[in-house]
């Protein structure tokens, strides 16, 4: 039965139970960003029908890691055995273990399955073997694993194409709280009481991350808690950016250049500008960037622009953007509390919101009324020019378009306003100017609508007509 113990999750939840349930045995891999709640979802969703779990650990070797095993064994109930030398070995024991219990279904749990894969292990090639063994088994093995290091659990499990290949019956993939998702969380797990804008406001600092929004505490203000999660000395998260590079990927300095690189766009950078840039190119470029789309840290769209639909890649990982923006220069452990509503912090705090609205391209489209038309979401920009008859064409930029297959653009502006938002004869006419240039520069017939997304709607004005589409806060919590 799903944990009432877990906020939302209810699809992931009744994945897992009917692969317990199922006349067969099963292979089940979890995978998602780290801190995202893989380990709590399988435990608590399962609960006492696992009859072995075991968690790999970051870096040890093979050696360590086969005495850790052989520990878990034999607390979990397996007589008395040699500690293995190999995963081949280890595997045998556990299958003798598991027999051993006389139940017609075993479930198994292998946490941070990427870290168990230490060099020259050969454990990939003994969990194939251990899964192969039940074939023609009377007993069905549920097997379930997960792993932070979504690179290796897309490339090395769910895509492998060696022992593994078809093996693996259902993959979950376990992506961070939306807002709505988060309220929950955090009002009625946690029971923290938040408005809608203070959990905006946690949303930007943490993402929709459940490990983050869990160290909220209760009796502190959300700036008291950031800066005591993030900012003290002896924050819990004051090295974890640090950590999330080194534990997921082996050349962690290159995946940070690139994250950091694309934390000054909001719009993103080409892989020729990310290249360029970083230093990085060829294969080692187009690996990191796999692996940080797999790990949820950027996105790539298509741009319209490129002659060859190039991808753009963008960061959207709020805890690294803020990180990157805010943690390198605090100098003391009420660093938040007192930047207060500086320039420096409303200037975060809109491009923060509009890295929440591309989280929640799904919302806006039901606000729309779109959610089944096909549409292409993406920035756009055209530098300054001239044309064929000398005359200088300006440039322009839209952070949000969505590129709809029936005939219509949405020009999205994003904006994170106090109050109403107020438009002004300025910014009327660059509106309109705006869409002429896009119209001109792109040669599209398509209908162009302006679209605002803010946090409590557009003040009615002189001014306010050029608005076609209205959405707020409270639309993105759908």
């Amino acid at each position: 039965m799903p944990s009432d113990k877990i906020s939302g999750r209810t699809a992931e939840q009744r994945l897992l139970c009917e692969a317990y349930d199922s006349l067969g045995s099963e292979f089940v891999a979890v995978y998602g960003r780290r801190r995202v709640g893989k380990t709590f979802l399988i435990l608590e969703t399962l609960r006492d029908r696992l009859d072995f779990v075991f968690s790999g650990m970051f870096g040890v070797n093979s050696k360590i890691a086969l005495r850790a095993f052989h520990k878990e064994l034999t607390r979990q109930g397996a007589g008395p055995l040699p500690v293995p030398t190999d995963w081949f070995t280890a595997f045998d024991q556990l299958k003798d273990h598991l027999l051993s219990l006389n139940k017609s279904r075993v479930a198994v749990f292998l946490d941070e399955l990427p870290w168990m894969d230490t060099p020259k292990s050969y454990f990939l090639q003994a969990l194939s073997s251990f899964w192969n063994m039940w074939n023609n088994s009377d007993v069905m093995l549920k097997l379930y694993v997960c792993g932070s290091a979504t690179s290796w659990m897309v490339d090395r499990l769910i895509g492998d194409r060696g022992g593994l290949y078809g093996r693996l019956t259902r993959p979950i993939y376990l992506a961070p709280f939306t807002l709505g998702e988060t309220e929950k969380y955090i009002n009625e797990t946690k029971q923290l009481n938040y408005g809608r804008r203070q959990i905006l406001d946690a949303y930007m600092v943490f993402g929709g991350i459940p490990y983050y929004l869990n160290l909220l505490d209760r009796k502190l203000p959300l700036a008291a808690n950031i800066d005591a999660i993030i900012f003290a000395d002896n924050a819990p998260l004051r090295t974890e950016f640090e950590f999330l590079f080194r534990s997921l990927f082996r050349e962690s300095n290159a995946y940070r250049r690139i994250i950091e690189l694309l934390a000054t766009k909001l719009k993103g950078l080409t892989r020729e500008e990310l290249a360029r840039d970083s230093g990085i190119s060829g294969g080692e470029l187009t690996k990191i960037l796999q692996n940080l789309n797999n790990c949820d840290f950027i996105r790539y769209y298509m741009s319209p622009q490129k002659k060859k639909r190039g991808k753009i890649y963008q960061l959207t990982d709020m805890f690294s953007l803020f990180h990157l923006r805010f943690a390198s220069a605090a100098n003391d452990g009420h660093f938040w509390t007192n930047l207060g509503k500086t320039g420096r912090r409303n200037a975060w705090a809109g491009y923060a919101f509009e890295q929440t609205c591309l989280h929640h391209i799904q919302q806006i489209k039901m606000k729309l009324g779109i959610t089944g038309v096909l549409t292409n979401a993406y920035a756009w920009s055209s530098k300054a020019c001239t044309d064929q008859d000398g005359r200088t064409l300006p440039g322009g930029q839209i952070d949000l378009i969505l590129d709809r297959n029936d005939g219509i653009m949405n020009l999205c502006e994003m904006k994170y306003a106090q109050g109403e938002y107020e438009i002004s004869a300025e910014l009327e006419e660059q509106l309109r100017n705006r869409a002429d240039l896009l119209r001109t520069r792109e040669k599209t017939r398509k209908d162009l609508r302006n679209t605002f997304i803010t946090l409590y709607g557009v003040k009615q004005g002189l001014h306010s007509g050029i608005v076609d589409d209205e959405i707020t806060l409270d639309d993105l919590f759908t």
